[in-house]
């Protein structure tokens, strides 16, 4: 990392190579929001399955209706406020630290590294899932599994290329895979019959995988606070970038959800992956079929591109407070995170086997738990510590903000009951791994059988967040393996 100069000014950041990369532009609000809403969204692909496990339109519709409000702003506004007072690279892992001591800022910064990375596989099979309706060799596992490797490859490889260019490539994404969707609506207008957004069977209704549908179409609004080092004036962006990205996220499920329910007699059980392509068809032709099919596609590279963002730069935070070793803080010469990145992109090759709904549904369950500690983090610190700058406040005082936490923790708590043993086995390994991990590199960071940043070697502007940091850093540094383990065992206690 860098180095003071002669006049007490920190030089740049050195990558993996030892050279100093080149000094790249901050995202701005625009990119910012296209970046949240692909961490979020990236459209309506994908909610298709919730008309089927919902048994008609009428749960889903009120489901993306009513479900923002409960959950979607209430995270909104926790990050915004989280990720202003600590706009730094590490987002939740910083909040978490702060609140609970390092051992649980490690175990957060595990779970939702995993959560991101199986939420990353889906998109490469969606991505081959719409091309398959129009191209079925992608059917056969002898053209998907070179298609899976070389998708994953190229759009890692773009990753690599620089931030700036995933959040403006984001924003030219967004604006081509709502445009076909705006233009189904207004064809639409004449065919609409309102009583058939009424329609539900309820024999048909499987509740599990209609909120899973729900909770992964709505959730991941904290992902964004990992890049919050990477942002122009993160203080005042973030707040704005996150407000804009709530209406973008709910009017581009709403929509479609309605022209594809109202305009079309279909059958709910046909309803899945793709299935708003063949509504195209039917309502404006070949040409709009083709259109969507596009639009799908690209979106999944965007969506791909804001998570391997947001995971990357999760792993270079907590590499930078000395949680993980130092290469996973190395910066290419494009100011990217060089290792964190081929990390990331390994774990999505490994899952990329396995089917949507076992993915959706592990991703859901290590990110409920994750979040679950975020909202618990959010209410103590304030209540801990009421003097820590916020540069965005959620206008609600102490007992108004655990109050706007309740209904967000009875959805999560909802989540992980209906999810299947398998998810509860899968889920379980990982909580294991990541408690046994920390002593490991606390181990070995005492051993130095690997290196680890030095407390000194951050490049930040702000004197507060140097001094939070090296607060971070000096706390993670003093672990020794049996105060780790006796820290583990009161943090435990703590939350009993």
């Amino acid at each position: 990392m860098g180095e003071e100069d002669g006049a007490g000014a920190r030089s740049p950041p050195v990558n993996s190579s030892g050279h100093q990369p080149k000094p790249t532009a901050k995202l701005t609000i625009l990119p910012l929001i296209a970046l949240i809403f692909y961490e979020v969204s990236g459209g309506p692909f994908g909610v298709e399955d919730s008309v089927k496990a919902g048994g008609g339109p009428l749960l889903p519709l009120l489901g993306f209706l009513i479900f923002p409000l409960f959950w979607s702003i209430p995270e909104a506004l926790i990050t915004a406020e989280l990720a202003t007072a600590f706009p730094d690279n590490g987002g939740y892992v910083l909040w978490i630290s702060s609140a609970f001591g390092p051992f649980w800022g490690f175990q957060e910064g595990l779970w939702k590294w995993f959560s991101g990375v199986m939420d990353n596989a889906l998109y490469p099979v969606l991505f081959l899932d719409y091309l398959k309706h129009s191209l079925p060799v992608f059917s056969n596992t002898i053209a998907r599994i070179p298609a899976l490797l070389g998708i994953t490859a190229s759009l890692t490889y773009l990753n690599y290329r620089g931030l700036n260019i995933v959040g403006f490539s984001a924003v030219l994404l967004a604006c081509f895979s709502l445009l076909p969707f705006l233009a189904m609506a207004a064809l639409s207008v004449p065919r609409i019959q309102p009583k058939r957004w009424l329609v539900v069977d309820r024999r048909k209704v499987d509740w599990r995988g209609y909120f899973n549908n729900l909770f992964w179409n709505l959730n991941y609004w904290d992902n964004a606070s990992t890049v919050a080092g990477e942002i122009e004036d993160p203080s005042r962006a973030f707040p704005r970038a996150l407000l804009g990205a709530v209406v973008l996220v709910v009017c581009s499920y709403l929509v479609p959800l309605l022209v594809g329910t109202g305009a079309v007699d279909t059958d709910s059980g046909e309803w899945s992956d793709g299935y708003f392509a063949r509504i195209g068809m039917m309502i404006g032709g070949a040409w709009l079929k083709w259109w969507i099919q596009a639009a799908a596609a690209l979106s999944n590279m965007g969506l791909f591109e804001a998570e391997m963002s947001s995971d990357s730069f999760q792993l270079l935070g907590m590499s930078e407070i000395g949680m993980l070793p130092a290469v996973f803080a190395s910066r290419s010469k494009y100011g990217t995170p060089t290792f964190s990145i081929l990390c990331s992109a390994t774990g999505v090759v490994f899952l990329s086997w396995m089917s949507f709904q076992e993915i959706q549904e592990f991703l859901n369950f290590l990110y409920a738990v994750g979040m679950l500690l975020e909202l618990a983090a959010f209410v103590k610190l304030r209540v801990d510590k009421p003097e820590l700058q916020r540069p965005y406040r959620v206008p609600l005082g102490t007992v108004g903000a655990a109050t706007m936490c309740l209904p967000p923790a009875v959805l999560l708590v909802l989540v992980m009951w209906l999810a299947s043993p398998k998810t509860y086995l899968v889920s379980g390994v990982v909580v294991v791994a990541g408690v046994a991990a920390y002593p490991f590199l606390v181990w070995a960071k005492e051993r130095r059988w690997v290196e680890f940043v030095n407390s000194d070697a951050v490049v930040i502007a702000d004197e507060e967040r140097v001094m939070m940091l090296e607060e971070h850093r000096a706390v993670v540094a003093s672990h020794g393996i049996s105060s780790a383990m006796s820290e583990i065992s009161a943090s435990a206690s703590k939350l009993e």
